[in-house]
């Protein structure tokens, strides 16, 4: 039932335990569903990490038989609790950034890829119940009318393979969907073939209609890959969406500015993240409490506790829990603060640029906010505030 299975190694330390292996050895069937992912890959070199990273392919070869080479994607994730110990190599930073990245992008595209392979399970269920039709069709037309429906029954289920070939043949049905002709046989002995209802050559239409056409159909609902990494949350690296809103607002002036003079910047000067790029489950990490304290939960005077949770589900998406940028705009107005200033307190906040914020990048734009009435400068609100909710990542420092 799981969308994505992670299986997780060190980067010093490789070997394959008997109840790993076992617990690998047990997914098959799901490969495609498998990502391996190799941590705390900043305590290698370059060097090391090359090798490292050809001695575990050597290994999963020898536990997963799959032709295909299995993904895996490199990184050092460490909780938010925890500094990271030993020595860290800054020559692999970029890389771990780039698969940090990758990888969240897989993580987020897990609901569209979950509902595509629903359907592609439907539709192979439905190619096997037509060949099922198919199959009790014939066997049922071919017996005799009158007497010897046993011996007729018994003589096909001993030649099934041949009975199917001539169905394959006959109607142009492709092979792998047809049963295991042992298996059939052993279920169909249970049944007597001439009670089975007569072939419908309706309720086969019907179904051939639904492959040919109402499939095809619903898997152009879904969307297509080529969106922007902004779409996932992800830094765009300077290149970020404009498309309109609901309202018809660009995405780069929600607060103002011309949409045309920021594209002709992003087209001729690459920009790079000016925000660092928070830590994926740091929502999470900042909103739970800490049961691994032993004094206790945290409490409001933690300083990564979301304090602005009300005020966001109040206002928010109550499905997607996501706040509007219409409604970002009239909270964050009763600042009274500078048009000017909360244009840079959205780009600020809306640092993936979609036009949208969840509940970490509410909390952010909030804070910042709280700090700019205070007379702090936005820069040193930006650091202080991204310094308290842990958003301070150190591949993009």
């Amino acid at each position: 039932r799981s969308d994505l299975i992670l299986l997780l190694f060190d980067g010093y330390k490789l070997d394959i335990s008997d109840e790993f292996k076992g617990a690998i050895q047990s997914l098959r069937g799901h490969e495609d569903k498998v990502r391996i992912v190799l941590n705390k890959c900043d305590q290698i070199s370059q060097q090391q990490l090359m090798r490292v990273y050809g001695a575990l392919m050597w290994s999963l070869g020898k536990v997963i038989p799959t032709p295909e080479v299995n993904r895996v994607y490199l990184g050092s994730f460490w909780p938010k609790y925890k500094t990271p110990v030993g020595t860290v190599y800054e020559d692999n930073l970029d890389l771990l950034a780039s698969e940090q990245r990758d990888l969240l992008r897989d993580l987020r595209s897990i609901p569209k890829n979950a509902a595509v392979r629903r359907v592609n399970e439907i539709v192979k269920r439905a190619r096997q119940a037509r060949v099922h039709a198919h199959i009790i069709g014939h066997l049922r037309s071919e017996l005799p009318s009158m007497f010897g429906k046993n011996k007729k029954a018994k003589a096909m289920l001993d030649d099934l393979p041949a009975e199917f070939k001539k169905i394959q043949v006959k109607y142009n049905l492709p092979p792998g969907d047809f049963p295991h002709p042992d298996a059939f046989k052993e279920d169909l002995q249970a049944f007597k073939i001439a009670d089975f209802n007569k072939f419908s050559q309706r309720l086969v239409a019907n179904a051939d209609d639904a492959l040919s056409s109402d499939f095809p159909r619903l898997m152009q609902l879904f969307p297509t890959n080529g969106r922007p990494s902004g779409d996932y949350g992800l830094p765009d690296d300077g290149r970020g969406d404009s498309s309109p809103d609901e309202t018809g607002t660009p995405a780069s002036s929600r607060f103002g500015g011309h949409p045309s003079e920021k594209s002709a910047s992003r087209l001729n000067t690459p920009i790079a993240p000016t925000v660092p790029y928070p830590p994926p489950y740091s929502a999470l990490a900042a909103s739970a409490s800490t049961s691994r304290n032993p004094f206790g939960d945290d409490t409001d005077a933690n300083p990564g506790i979301l304090r602005f949770r009300t005020l966001f589900d109040s206002i928010c998406e109550p499905k997607r829990k996501m706040v509007s940028a219409d409604s970002a705009r009239n909270v964050l107005s009763e600042s009274g603060l500078p048009t000017e200033l909360l244009r840079e307190v959205w780009n600020i906040a809306d640092w993936d640029t979609r036009g949208e914020l969840d509940q970490v990048q509410f909390e952010v734009a909030m804070r910042i906010c709280e700090r700019l009435k205070g007379k702090e400068p936005l820069d040193a609100a930006r650091s202080q505030v991204f310094s308290e909710l842990g958003l301070t990542n150190r591949f993009y420092s």
